[in-house]
């Protein structure tokens, strides 16, 4: 019986034992050379030891397919080579006197083929002192011609396939698969036929019945989760989305501008120090670490904490505002300039400050004062001043001069509402004169909503325990490397919901601190390992694609009800943590709408020091959103590539600039210049701002993502389009001429109408293309009161030809890039004039 054997070891046994010679190996001779009369005529043996006096009819080369038999011409060892054989054919065989050469007539086919050593002829047994397992061997006549094949033969005894076994698919729930099982096991043991409950047998069918029933469950809640629409997993849905370039954000936590109190200058509140809302039976500070503090926290209390550091004075804890000895006085809506009375030299630029109505202008009482009237404000520049007729305002006057504080903030802060800064009360409650009805607030710190918890224990990743079974088994000699399945090793945080932040950047008006974007909020965690005594970070990432290999990142996927799972790298998107590492994660806690509190609700501060005293906030928080629901992102994920994210023609120039915030309008044209093309981009700026350098600047920066290659881009102003418009305004008989003369006026300026709506000529209300129809000025004339008629007598462009076409068309038309404008300012006659003649009236 011939065995195939993996570890053919008896050769080497053989050759140490010392007793029995036999066949080690075979090499056929094939120089290569069609004119070699040798090539694979001449066969080396190799034999264990040094070989014995053999004839050549003890050999025998059998086997062949179309050359059965090939005769052996003759024989001979290797170190003592027949007359006329050249000593160059033995050369590298070493030692000689263990080879023989074997000379054969012919040449074989390409099969294989045994060459045998026997006693003599006739008989199939190998002569004395040869082991007969090593007493023939298997070659190849065309071992070296090319093939295109591995050289390396199949095994001869593979594992046949196994039958499949004959079962019911359908079967998805615990009674069909009993079924399914107890049928089975009827056609495989025939004799056992219980069915009783109590069987071992039965049981076992039973229990792994039930563990069937279970997996199919799994099964159909995977199918569920494989398509959008289908998907009840929070996770799910965020792949899902991310596919299609949609990025589902989770939410934003709150910001809150807080008022600090402190007895003594120069309290330095480092970032991090928690806040909380008002709490029952809790002090104003609160020791870290104190039951007091655990006490709050069961109550229900929201923490924010700080978001930077800030440095406290007493001085600035109320500021007086100066009203350069007038009285009855306010700030005007639209204003970014005041004055402080007194010196405040550790007042800088950057520093919030928040102006509050204190006390109600008709009554005095603080419980009737408006508190609504809260604006914070960044200042952009204060300077110490002095008043020199300030003395003459006290209540002891005096000549000498009073200091004050020349403050001035952005645009963007600029006061929603007037402020009331003096005023008389009325008659019923004494007509008191109010000196200081609103001041302005400092140690105004930033804190946003969420607790921070440090160093949890999130496990550490476990040991490697299952590997990929090997499927069939085609080379059983070739044992393949063990495919280990890397351990599952994601982890939950204990608390929930886990804050989401979005940067604050610096130089940001105090305005634009406050709103939140929750798609660029990023989770507020990082994590610390350990491995093997090294140590590490880690830091969270909206997805690993764009990851390198090596990268100590990972992802956190948040669920519906809040819970956040922490999913790392597989070694090509992110590094994959090795078993054994250890996680600990230091992350925040309170997310969305929750952390929108109403004013005045943080009540405490939480520190050891005893200067600071207290903690409010002035204004209410705000920025916080929910997570994104299931149905706004099966809604929006697939449209959400449709949006254009590239600017191609001038449409598409424009249709960007305008996503700019402070963009009420733009126009994109293109032009050669000479070398290439350039794309001329004219902004119309909200409140009819001027294009300048910087804010040029600004607009590149925000359309250098969209912009082609290759294009320039110039950006500059609207081509302005003063009008000239006279009108003659009857007064209606009870009312004063110069009253109404007023009114007009001020409807037909660029400012603000006392009820808080734009004049007629406000910036806002016209912009590139937009005529100017006739029928609009005398609907905006006939409303104001105590006018009788209007005649408008000239409506065309200042410094025009006289042209009577506008008046007699009832409209003027402008250009592409022209914006209509009439501001009526003597100092800036250029830009707009308007002349009424008023008649009748007082």
């Amino acid at each position: 019986m011939k065995y195939y054997c993996c570890d053919r070891r008896r050769c080497e046994v053989v050759k140490l034992s010392g007793t029995l010679n036999g066949l080690e190996y075979l090499e056929v001779h094939d120089s290569g050379l069609s004119g070699d009369p040798t090539r694979q005529l001449t066969l080396f043996v190799k034999f264990l030891r040094p070989v014995p006096a053999l004839g050549k009819d003890q050999f025998r080369i059998e086997g062949g397919e179309r050359i059965a038999s090939v005769d052996i011409e003759w024989i001979a060892v290797a170190d003592a080579l027949p007359p006329g054989e050249p000593s160059s054919l033995v050369d590298g065989l070493a030692p000689l006197n263990e080879f023989l050469v074997i000379r054969t007539k012919i040449y074989g086919d390409f099969s294989v083929y045994t060459l045998r050593l026997v006693s003599g002829p006739g008989s199939d047994t190998p002569p004395a002192g040869f082991d007969p397992r090593l007493s023939e061997i298997q070659f190849s006549f065309k071992v070296q011609c090319a093939s295109d094949f591995d050289c390396a033969g199949v095994t001869p005894c593979p594992t046949p396939p196994a039958a499949d076994p004959r079962l019911d698919y359908l079967a998805k729930d615990y009674a069909s698969f009993r079924r399914l099982m107890l049928d089975r096991m009827s056609a495989l043991m025939p004799d056992w036929d219980s069915r009783n409950a109590a069987d071992t047998g039965v049981t076992l069918v039973e229990l792994l019945a039930y563990v069937g029933d279970q997996l199919s469950y799994q099964q159909d809640a995977v199918a569920t989760e494989a398509y959008l629409g289908t998907a009840r997993k929070r996770t799910s849905l965020r792949r899902h989305a991310r596919l299609v370039d949609y990025l589902v954000h989770e939410g934003c936590n709150a910001r809150a501008w807080v008022r600090l109190f402190v007895n003594d200058d120069g309290v330095m509140i480092p970032r991090g120090t928690p806040l909380l809302t008002r709490a029952p039976n809790a002090p104003d500070r609160i020791v870290p670490n104190g039951d007091q503090l655990r006490d709050a926290l069961a109550s229900g209390a929201l923490v924010f904490e700080t978001v930077e550091d800030a440095v406290l004075y007493q001085q600035h804890e109320r500021i007086s505002l100066y009203s350069w000895g007038e009285r009855e006085c306010c700030l005007p809506k639209g204003a970014t300039r005041a004055t402080l009375a007194g010196h405040y030299p550790k007042l800088k630029a950057g520093d919030v400050l928040v102006f509050a109505e204190e006390l109600g202008p008709r009554t005095g009482l603080a419980e009737d004062a408006d508190r609504t009237h809260r604006w914070a404000v960044r200042l952009a520049d204060v300077r110490l001043d002095s008043d020199p007729c300030g003395g003459l305002f006290l209540a002891v006057p005096g000549n000498d001069p009073v200091d004050v504080t020349e403050i001035c903030w952005a645009d963007e802060d600029a006061l929603p509402f007037p402020l009331c800064l003096s005023t008389t009360t009325d008659a019923d409650h004494g007509a008191t004169y109010l000196e200081e009805v609103s001041a302005a607030y400092g140690n105004i710190v930033l804190a946003d909503h969420g607790r921070t918890l440090t160093d949890e224990d999130i496990g550490a990743v476990p040991a490697t325990q299952l590997a990929l079974a090997a499927i069939g088994d085609t080379l059983s000699c070739k044992r393949p490397p063990l495919l280990t399945v890397p351990p599952r090793f994601r982890p939950r945080l204990s608390e929930r919901p886990l804050t989401h932040a979005s940067t604050v950047e610096y130089g940001q008006s105090a305005r634009q601190t406050m709103v939140g974007d929750p798609r660029r909020a990023r989770p507020v965690i990082s994590l610390a390992s350990h491995y093997e005594g090294m140590p590490d970070t880690w830091l969270p990432r909206r997805d690993l694609l764009g990851s390198d290999a090596a990268a100590t990142e990972f992802v956190v996927e948040s669920e519906h009800d809040g819970s956040a799972w922490l999913r790392f790298g597989d070694d090509c998107h992110g590094k994959r943590p090795d078993s054994g590492t250890a996680f600990s994660a230091t992350y925040r806690i309170g997310n969305g709408t929750a952390g929108n509190i109403g004013l005045e609700s943080i009540a405490h501060i939480v520190s050891n020091d005893a200067r600071l005293l207290r903690a409010t906030n002035p204004l209410p928080a705000q920025g916080g959103s929910d997570p994104e629901n299931a149905e706004d992102v099966r809604r929006d994920a697939p449209e959400a590539f449709r949006t254009q994210e590239r600017a191609v023609t001038p449409e598409d120039y424009a249709e960007v600039a305008e996503r700019h915030p402070s963009v009420q309008r733009a126009a994109a044209t293109f032009r050669w210049t000479g070398s290439w093309h350039t794309a001329f981009l004219t902004i119309d700026r909200k409140g009819g701002g001027e294009v300048d350098a910087a804010y040029e600047q600004t607009i590149r920066d925000h359309v250098e993502r969209y912009r082609m290659a290759g294009y320039d881009l110039e950006v500059d102003g609207p081509r302005y389009v003063p009008l000239l418009l006279e009108m003659t305004v009857c007064v209606k008989p009870d009312y004063f001429r110069a009253d109404v003369r007023a009114a007009l006026m001020r409807v037909f300026g660029r400012g603000w109408l006392e009820d808080g709506t734009p004049a007629l000529f406000h910036p806002d209300n016209f912009t590139f293309g937009q005529p100017v129809y006739l029928s609009k000025l005398y609907e905006a004339a006939q409303a104001v009161q105590g006018v009788a008629s209007v005649v408008i007598d000239t409506f065309r462009r200042l410094r025009a030809p006289a042209d009577s076409k506008p008046l007699d068309d009832g409209v003027l038309a402008v250009g592409r890039l022209e914006i209509a404008r009439l501001d009526n300012d003597p100092n800036f006659p250029e830009r707009g004039v308007l002349k009424l003649t008023t008649g009748g009236g007082k």
